[in-house]
């Protein structure tokens, strides 16, 4: 495995911008999207200011109608509105010890800063400013939301850093609670009408995660994209395997059918966990393997199919 594939390399996540195309963060999504239809996402996209009062002019959306200044005028009048001009995202990156970790082309940490790096370049191609929230299990790096080249390239950087801190001597304990922590200081942070995409294998979560969640949905646009392992899945019959976290070694026997089935219940009740609190707030929840290329991923889940055309890639 190239160290690539275990670190995060800032170059190829500065170059992840010419591949940030096929997908959109607005409300008008691709028939494929799975954001559009009926029963899909809350997402409201940017925001509308009212504009002026006009004369109704064959082709108006008749729910734009002003229907007190018709009657005043005795000629339809309707409610012009303009979209605002930008929509804060904000981008929470897991980088805890979970997330090293891939038996398939990269590691689930650096998985996750893919996600973020083609998210930041998408948000900042549209105009809207772009932030994070960057953990592991120490500390929050946070990016104040901004729009510029530079404020991206600051983006990328930070989670580099962090990436790079993995599996470094001294290792630092897990810590299960700094996925609930960093939810808190995004609330502080997101007070109304952002976009906040949770980019985490969802390790530790548990009746408080929901909750937090459940507020910040209450005045933004919350979006999950769970990173995961196919390993994570099922466990194949490998015979003797020593795994590793945190400095510790465990010898374990995978040829025992027994632990397979408690390894691959455990994700999908950590994976079925997440479904249920995202689709109760009808959040789009994106799963994202490490073995498969992360853009035509999100581009198949969040948005067209290649060669759709120039209207598709550029989410308009």
């Amino acid at each position: 495995m190239s160290d690539s594939r275990i670190y995060a390399d800032l170059d190829q996540l500065v170059r992840l911008e010419h591949r940030a195309r096929g997908f959109s963060f607005l409300p008008r999504q691709p028939i494929h999207s799975i954001l559009a239809g009926r029963h899909a996402s809350r997402l409201r996209g940017r925001g509308l200011n009212f504009e002026e009062i006009r004369g109704y002019l064959p082709g108006d959306d008749v729910r734009t109608m002003d229907w007190k200044v018709t009657a005043r005028m005795r000629e339809p009048h309707v409610r012009v509105y303009t979209e605002e001009r930008d929509r804060p995202v904000l981008f929470l990156v897991d980088q805890r010890a979970s997330m090293f970790f891939g038996s398939r082309r990269t590691m689930k940490s650096v998985a996750a800063t893919e996600v973020a790096a083609l998210g930041a370049w998408k948000v900042l191609a549209a105009g809207d400013r772009v932030g994070a929230l960057i953990f592991n299990d120490e500390e929050i790096t946070s990016i104040k939301p901004h729009r510029s080249r530079e404020r991206v390239r600051r983006l990328l950087g930070a989670m580099v850093e962090k990436n790079h801190q993995l599996g470094k001597e001294p290792d630092p304990p897990a810590n299960p609670d700094m996925l609930n922590e960093v939810l808190t200081q995004a609330l502080q942070i997101a007070k109304h009408d952002y976009l906040i995409c949770i980019i985490s294998d969802f390790s530790g979560m548990n009746p408080d995660t929901k909750r937090l969640v459940t507020l910040l949905t209450a005045h933004n646009d919350v979006m999950s994209l769970f990173i995961y392992d196919p390993l994570e899945a099922k466990l194949p019959d490998a015979g003797r395997l020593t795994m590793a976290e945190s400095g510790l070694q465990l010898e374990v026997d995978t040829g025992g059918k027994k632990l397979r089935q408690q390894f691959a219940n455990g994700f999908t009740k950590r994976m079925e966990r997440m479904k249920n609190i995202s689709r109760g707030r009808s959040i789009p929840f994106l799963p994202i393997e490490t073995s498969h290329d992360v853009a035509r991923q999100i581009r198949d889940q969040l948005g067209a199919s290649i060669g759709q055309g120039r209207r598709a890639a550029t989410g308009k």
